[in-house]
């Protein structure tokens, strides 16, 4: 049997060599007939830590890693276009504190 290769949306990188991804997909109500949007949350092994917060991932099932990882990722399809404002706050003061 092959394996199953989905591509989902990375929404939390916070813990090492393994991402929270998020499949989205419409289903349709079976009594209304009205398109409900519905996800599955996966827990993928990333070996390098390449994705990053936002990233669209390809991810393929594969045998157990630990109680919650049966996935593991692929490739990057789509990088994230998500700005730190933070990040990007800390480095404008910073160069302010240089020109002074």
């Amino acid at each position: 049997m092959p394996k199953k290769v989905v591509v989902g949306v990375v929404t939390s990188d916070k813990m090492d060599k393994t991402r929270r991804v998020e499949i989205e997909r419409l289903e349709k109500h079976p009594k209304y007939g009205k398109y409900i949007r519905q996800r599955t949350v996966c827990i993928v092994h990333d070996e390098n830590n390449v994705s990053r917060l936002g990233d669209t991932v390809k991810i393929v099932e594969c045998p157990p890693k630990s109680k919650r990882k049966r996935w593991e990722f692929v490739s990057v399809e789509q990088e994230s276009r998500l700005v730190d404002v933070n990040a990007m706050r800390v480095a404008a003061k910073a160069a302010n504190q240089e020109k002074e």
